[in-house]
């Protein structure tokens, strides 16, 4: 049996649209549900932290260089330093600790 791509590729396209479009089609009225809003709301967010937070400690030579970046990032971004600041730190932070550690 030959594998066809197009079978795939057809696929795949049938199922990201049908994602995108039966919400659109299937839910009318608004979201009264508290609990179901807050679970929307909040997904664009989870989504985003499990891609990232994996990346920030592998993307090291050693994964504790990466945490202590992240926990030296959390702590300047909760005491009102900016995105850029807070990248800059980190990346120097990851620099000494893997300066020193490997």
């Amino acid at each position: 049996m030959k594998n066809n791509p197009y079978i795939y590729i057809f696929t795949a396209a049938l199922v990201s649209y049908l994602i995108r479009v039966l919400p659109l089609t299937l839910i009318r009225k608004p979201i009264k549900n508290k609990f179901l809003r807050s679970f929307l709301f909040y997904i664009p967010y989870v989504t985003l932290a499990v891609m990232t937070f994996p990346a920030i400690i592998n993307a090291t030579q050693s994964p504790i260089a990466g945490i202590i970046a992240l926990i030296v990032g959390i702590v300047f971004s909760y005491l009102g330093a900016g995105l850029f600041p807070v990248a800059c730190i980190c990346c120097f932070i990851v620099f000494i600790t893997e300066l020193f550690l490997v």
